[in-house]
């Protein structure tokens, strides 16, 4: 599937009344950090580690059998590709007129922007307040004739009533509500508010199952037609957006994401083709070099995927490569470190390293991906080897699992400290080493 993802929001309906010329940021609060109301003070470093990579191991199944069930059944398969609890960053929405915030977990897995509203007969017990659409001026039902309902694959309704829909995750849990159109607001980068209209908006009566108290909605960032990054950037002169994630070790600073022009990387950067399939984006990774040893040659296709070869993904903590090429990976990153081996408890990650002090983490390679297009990423160990992962203080792992016969995934570890971003208009991938803490 190539780019197809502004196609839907072409309508007439999804009209939106913010300046072309507009840019803005939003903060992305990691569900480890203190702003978090996920936060446990109490946990250690190593904790977190290990939560992480139990999520991210259940984020790369999910991933794999949403691309294998869409390769079998019809797209009305109403079962969504993002299981609730392996989320790893929240945003604050202000929905409605006049504004009412929510905290939704960010899921780039996902299209959809939900939250659960009065009067919800059956919801999952939630701390925050609901949202009220009595309350806004600027709540409108759609009807299912709708050409925003009609992009909505997973609806179930009939012609003359409102758009309903019936939304079921992989681990069981579910949503049931009506699909309308609402104001988003958010600030600027010139400091005034910005309000997009006519948002496509879930309004959920039902939702149960494995969803947290402590958050009130999702905003989905994939590539679908109805997600918070195709809808807003329909109504950007620029077709674009970014985000640079701090290091997890840093629970002061908070990663952003960006739209619009003020989200372009202008420093040193690569920059490598991208396509959208299943809703997630799609690049050709080509080869993985170690430094001080040999290349690793990628295969050029993956099951379920026909114009890539590897997904990126910003909620997957590990990166996740092919069985063979996982193997020869292990076997160059062992011949260029002198550093006594250590196993991985869990079993995910195959290969881990004994250190003593910063002498010996610096031992550790740089590894650079290679990209289509010339676009070599070189990753430094901090970014590679998960340093905080230590089980009593002095192991380090490197951050790659096997893919099995899911989807290889580029994670999130691998790119802290980098610029990423999304061109619609070319359509590309750009990467950027920079301090994110400082932006």
């Amino acid at each position: 599937m190539t780019i197809v993802i502004l196609l839907a929001l072409s309508m007439a309906a999804a009209a939106m009344t913010t300046a072309t010329a507009a840019s803005f940021s939003i903060e992305l609060i990691h569900r480890d950090s203190p702003k978090s109301p996920f936060y446990n003070h109490s946990a250690t470093s190593l904790d977190r580690a290990r939560a992480s990579i139990y999520r991210s191991a259940h984020q790369a199944r999910q991933i794999a059998a949403r691309v294998q069930r869409k390769s079998v059944i019809e797209p009305s398969d109403a079962v969504s590709r993002l299981v609730p609890d392996t989320f790893e960053y929240l945003m604050e929405l202000r929905v409605g007129t006049p504004p009412f915030s929510i905290l939704a977990v960010v899921g780039t897995g996902s299209d959809h922007i939900w939250a659960n509203c009065v009067p919800c007969t059956k919801c999952y017990r939630q701390t925050a307040p609901l949202f009220d659409p009595r309350k806004s001026s600027s709540y409108r039902t759609l009807p299912c004739t709708s050409d925003l309902c009609m992009a909505f694959s997973d609806k179930a309704c009939g012609s003359g009533s409102p758009c309903e829909y019936h939304y079921e995750y992989q681990d069981g849990s579910n949503i049931d509500g009506v699909l309308a159109t609402e104001d988003l607001t958010f600030d600027s980068s010139a400091g005034s508010p910005l309000v997009f209209s006519n948002i496509a908006f879930g309004c959920n009566s039902q939702s149960s199952g494995s969803f947290s108290s402590r958050a009130a909605g999702l905003a989905g960032l994939g590539g679908g037609p109805l997600s918070l990054v195709s809808q807003i950037l329909h109504s950007l002169d620029k077709k674009y957006f970014s985000y640079c994630l701090v290091p997890k070790s840093d629970t002061q600073a908070s990663s952003k994401v960006i739209f619009g022009s003020a989200g372009v990387v202008a420093r040193s950067m690569v920059t490598t083709p991208m396509t959208v399939e299943h809703t997630f984006f799609v690049l050709r990774l080509e080869e993985i070099i170690v430094d001080g040893a040999d290349s690793v040659t990628v295969p050029s296709s993956a099951p379920g995927l026909t114009t890539g070869n590897i997904i990126i993904d910003s909620s997957t903590t590990l990166n996740y490569l092919p069985t063979g090429v996982l193997s020869i990976l292990v076997e160059q990153v062992s011949r260029v470190v002198s550093l006594p081996k250590a196993t991985d408890p869990k079993g995910v990650m195959p290969l881990c390293f004994t250190v003593t002090g910063e002498s010996d983490r610096q031992k550790l390679p740089f590894i650079t991906f290679k990209f289509a297009g010339e676009a070599s990423l070189r990753l430094s160990p901090t970014s590679i080897f998960m340093d905080e992962f230590s089980f009593a203080g002095d192991v380090v792992c490197l951050a790659v699992a096997n893919s099995g016969s899911g989807l290889p995934i580029f994670g999130n570890w691998a790119q802290q400290n980098l610029y990423v971003g999304y061109d619609f208009d070319i359509p590309a991938v750009t990467f950027a080493s920079t301090d994110c803490t400082k932006l």
